[in-house]
């Protein structure tokens, strides 16, 4: 019995998660398909190491720094 109530249970999976397979867009509207579609991560200009030491030194200056070491300094 038992046996029987698994293969049924394995067959029936089987068949539901090749359904949900063969449309990924099951469920989801026009407008969340073509989000997804259009999404794209910013493209930033990469920084040279100049540019970058030139950031640290005007937050260290303004106080920037030692305002976020404070704040994630921890109890």
């Amino acid at each position: 019995m038992k046996v029987s109530t698994i293969a049924v249970t394995l067959a029936l999976s089987a068949t539901t998660l090749s359904a949900f397979a063969a449309n990924p867009t099951v469920g989801m509207s026009n407008v969340d398909t073509q989000q997804t579609h259009q999404w794209a991560p910013a493209q930033t200009a990469a920084k040279s190491r100049a540019e970058v030491r030139q950031e640290l030194a005007r937050a260290t200056k303004s106080g920037e720094i030692a305002s976020l070491n404070k704040l994630y300094q921890g109890s």
